[in-house]
């Protein structure tokens, strides 16, 4: 395994959030590393997609947890994004459905939804171990 600490992000590819998500992700989740999955909305493309729609970010992720000892994978959604412009309270939803359909792949790490603000904050929408803890 990597001395380094690592996590995986499934992040828009919209340049706007790359920062504000690796911030947040290596501060808050104690990491050193990000490995960014983008795609244009991906929270569209995992809750309502069909698997051969998003098998190919299963297989990177797959990768970053095999490869890099990832420990934890945060699905994000962000206010005025192009490849998703739905209002925030659908976006909301979507990133629900998108974190439990990542935490069906049973990856065997901490599974987060995660919602860029406008002004650029990140707030947690779900997360696994939280879930965990309320059972």
């Amino acid at each position: 395994m990597p001395e380094h600490r690592f996590v995986t992000a499934i992040n828009c590819m919209d340049g706007r959030v790359q920062e504000p998500v690796f911030r947040w992700m290596t501060r808050r989740l104690a990491a050193h590393y990000v490995d960014m999955i983008t795609e244009a909305g991906p929270v569209v493309m995992l809750a309502t997609g069909h698997r051969s729609e998003w098998a190919s970010i299963e297989q990177r992720v797959q990768i970053s947890i095999n490869a890099h000892g990832s420990r934890a994978v945060a699905v994000i959604g962000h206010h005025d994004c192009a490849g998703n412009p739905v209002p925030d309270e659908v976006h909301f939803e979507q990133i629900k459905q998108a974190a439990a359909v990542v935490g069906r792949w049973n990856l065997g790490v901490r599974v987060l939804g995660l919602w860029v603000t406008k002004r650029w904050n990140v707030d947690v929408i779900c997360d696994s171990d939280m879930d965990r803890d309320m059972l």
